[in-house]
């Protein structure tokens, strides 16, 4: 009788991927790894990626700690060098094997029933992009921050709940509330391709990766309620700006506006006026810092040209069309700031 080599029965690939690249966070990283690690004891099918980005903290030895306490669940990686984030991310994106990827920053955390909701979105609705809302999280949080809705930070505009199919009205409805960030974006990963990583060196990474991602999406759904902890600390790369970072704002939706002229989508009016509005943010947000430069810096007026070019080259309206919107919907505080930045960018 011939006898046939047994077949091990295969193993499925995970359904999601956590990534939660690290880079001297000792201080938070064992809060924001518990937030996910209790909420997929009981979820199969969940892979966790940990890569340290050369900590010069005790982030490195945290994490072998960690993946002691849950052994077999944590996945480290460690990189060479110093890479930064755009490069973290991106080797933990090739290493991934689940079906969706959920980038998680280390010094935040996921909320409770959040990873239970995601998986019934899953299941349920297969969306290619599942969107979510975030808490703002304060150490001392006062009464200001709580009127100021920090306790829920919405990141769309459209329908909750329900799968949406209308790309060009999704990506409107994702632009307008400006919150781009990885982390409130489950995405799929074949979205991704081999072609399509966050941008190395660059800040606003998550602005410029993910329309084009979404871009590519045939499906959304948008829960609407917070699943991220979303920390604020004055010692993050957004709180301490400089003017290479004012630059790379100005300039982080422009490879998203030029992708749009060969979509489907690059007359659709809502769009055209919420990337319009995006950038407009961005403009303003770049010129007050460089506004703020001493008038005698040789930069100041090349940064302010750069600024001013970029804003003009990643907006599908222009600046006269994007105040006419404004003002045709009551919009005048936008219409206001704009026009002053923009005489602004001018006369310097």
């Amino acid at each position: 009788m011939t006898q046939h080599p047994q077949q091990l029965p295969s193993i499925p690939p995970p359904w999601l991927s956590v990534l939660v690249p690290a880079y001297n966070v000792e201080p938070y990283l064992e809060e924001c790894l518990a937030s996910v690690m209790e909420q997929t004891a009981d979820l199969p099918g969940v892979e966790v990626l940990v890569r340290n980005d050369c900590s010069t903290d005790g982030t490195g030895a945290l994490m072998q700690r960690l993946a002691e306490r849950w052994p077999g669940r944590l996945t480290l990686m460690e990189n060479e060098r110093n890479w930064g984030l755009s490069a973290t991310r991106n080797a933990m994106l090739d290493a991934a094997r689940g079906e969706y990827l959920w980038f998680i920053d280390s010094d935040d955390k996921i909320l409770p029933g959040s990873m239970a909701a995601l998986h019934d979105i899953v299941a349920t609705h297969s969306p290619d992009v599942v969107l979510c809302d975030f808490a703002v999280w304060r150490e001392k949080p006062r009464l200001k921050h709580r009127l100021r809705g920090e306790r829920h930070r919405r990141t769309f505009a459209g329908a909750a709940r329900t799968l949406l199919t209308d790309r060009c009205d999704a990506l409107a409805d994702v632009l307008m509330p400006g919150e781009l960030h990885a982390w409130s974006k489950i995405t799929r990963r074949a979205l991704w391709g081999r072609d399509l990583h966050f941008p190395v060196g660059q800040c606003y990474e998550d602005m410029t990766s993910m329309p084009l991602v979404m871009l590519r999406a045939a499906s959304f759904y948008y829960a609407d309620e917070p699943w991220i902890a979303y920390r604020q600390r004055s010692t993050s790369v957004l709180a301490n700006p400089n003017l290479s970072k004012a630059l790379d704002q100005s300039m982080a939706l422009k490879e998203f506006h030029m992708a749009l002229q060969t979509s489907g989508c690059a007359d659709h009016a809502r769009l055209q006026l919420a990337l319009a509005h995006q950038n407009a943010r961005n403009f303003i947000g770049s010129m007050r810092f460089v506004d703020a430069m001493d008038d005698l810096n040789p930069k100041k007026r090349e940064a302010v040209q750069r600024i001013r070019a970029n804003f003009l080259a990643a907006s599908p309206l222009s600046p006269e069309a994007l105040c006419k919107a404004y003002s045709a919907r009551g919009w005048w505080l936008r219409r206001s700031k704009l026009q002053r930045w923009l005489k602004a960018s001018e006369t310097a």
